[in-house]
């Protein structure tokens, strides 16, 4: 019997990182079916009318949890930021931010990028979605469409190891420039790196202190 406790007190589970071996199977739904609801058909017809290569840019539409996402192709994806920015029936002016997402289960779309947009004009929200292999994780920044995204590529970079192209200073921005890996990612390790900081070394789960 394996009588470890991990960081977080879990035990008989033979893992003693506090991660207990969970594991959830996901699963990609499909293009959603008009009519969307709320504002996402309008939102949806206008892009459409405002961008000619509307079919081949956007891969598919999806409303989940009350919430418009537009999975777009990478190599579409600073034509249609712009064409969400600067259309006057659109006008999503502000990036709130671009999260990293790492689905090791789907061969040749391991990374996902995912961007909320916030209109003030409209008083509308939606999300932007690309998929890359994980053997070219490139992105084209958006850097000059939303200034304010600066930081968060970096943290999509330094976290995911998603390279944001054209990026004017794309450096880690939470881990030390010399580290090895991306720690967000499914495949990272979850314990038992010696890591030192101002002369302390953090053992590894199977040695901390449990509390309880």
């Amino acid at each position: 019997m394996n009588d470890e406790k991990g960081s977080f007190g879990v035990s008989g589970t033979g893992d003693t990182s506090g991660y207990g071996g969970l594991v959830r199977t996901q699963v990609s739904p499909g293009s959603s079916e008009r009519p969307f609801g709320s504002y996402f058909d309008e939102v949806a017809d206008e892009l459409e009318r405002a961008y000619p290569e509307f079919n081949a840019g956007i891969e598919r539409i999806l409303v989940d949890r009350n919430e418009l996402t537009l999975f777009v192709k990478r190599s579409h994806l600073i034509e249609v930021a712009l064409m969400l920015r600067n259309s006057e029936t659109l006008r999503f002016e502000m990036c709130m931010g671009v999260d990293g997402v790492h689905y090791p289960e789907e061969i040749g779309r391991e990374l996902h990028a995912v961007y909320a947009l916030l209109s003030l004009t409209h008083n509308r929200r939606i999300r932007l979605e690309v998929a890359l292999p994980d053997g070219d994780p490139h992105l084209p920044s958006l850097v000059e469409v939303w200034g304010g995204i600066n930081w968060h590529e970096r943290e999509c970079f330094d976290m995911f190891g998603i390279i944001f192209d054209g990026h004017p200073g794309l450096t880690r921005i939470l881990m030390p420039d010399d580290w090895q890996g991306h720690p967000q990612r499914k495949d990272y390790p979850l314990g038992g790196i010696p890591i030192e900081y101002k002369g302390a070394t953090t053992p590894p789960p199977s040695e901390r202190r449990s509390y309880q």
